[in-house]
């Protein structure tokens, strides 16, 4: 019985205990009720700020360069780069200002990628590469499509290194089309640098996991190449 008591008594002190830290803990919340209101106010003005600017200034934003972007891609598709690129002095702006002036929204990078391949079809391969590293999308078709030229603009340029870096970057996207083309080019790139293993390493990765590509169909020979 004793015993008993001595539990209901240890229990009695701890209720006692959670009784003052709740009791204290309100009566901090009283004592600072001014404190926490401003919190409370001060967090819900950000909040309303964020949503405010997102609804009024970045998306308009955002719509703009897709319209802009519109403009510019009539003269990409007939093939006039340079209207494309620098605009035609009335409606259209073209990719390289819309590149800079819109550089952190989607479309602005989207636009780096068009400007890119504009200088890409003009043989300027310094500024191809310069617009195609600012482009990055997590699209699994365009990405790896965009290192793979940025690879092809390299090896103009004869920049083996930066050329293979880029393959490699595309290849790593699992693209059915893009990857194995791009293990070729990397590949291929190794060879001209005397890097046989690392070739080596590309060509049969082709072969193991993109047997049914155009790539795979010589394959064999590049990898007795390699050897």
């Amino acid at each position: 019985m004793a015993k008993k008591n001595q539990e209901f008594a240890k229990e009695d002190e701890r209720l006692e205990e959670v009784n003052e830290t709740l009791t204290g803990a309100g009566k901090w919340i009283e004592d600072n009720a001014t404190l926490i209101s401003w919190c409370v106010a001060g967090i819900a003005v950000v909040v309303m700020a964020v949503i405010a600017f997102n609804q009024y200034v970045i998306k308009p934003k955002a719509l703009e360069a897709s319209n802009e972007n519109a403009k510019a891609v009539v003269y990409f598709m007939a093939g006039d780069y340079d209207k494309a690129l620098q605009g035609d002095d009335a409606e259209c702006i073209g990719f390289e200002a819309i590149a800079d002036e819109y550089s952190h929204y989607q479309q602005g990078k989207l636009a780096a990628l068009y400007a890119g391949i504009c200088y890409y079809e003009k043989g300027e391969y310094e500024n191809a590469a310069r617009y195609l590293k600012k482009f990055d999308a997590e699209d699994v078709n365009i990405d790896p499509a965009a290192h793979q030229l940025l690879g092809d603009a390299y090896v103009e340029l004869q920049e083996y290194g930066k050329a293979a870096k880029a393959f490699e970057a595309a290849a790593s996207s699992g693209n059915e089309l893009i990857a194995p083309m791009s293990l070729k080019k990397a590949g291929l790139v190794y060879l001209h640098e005397g890097e046989n293993a690392k070739a080596l390493k590309a060509f049969k990765a082709i072969k193991a996991d993109y047997p049914a590509s155009a790539e795979a169909q010589d394959i064999d020979k590049y990898i007795a190449i390699a050897q």
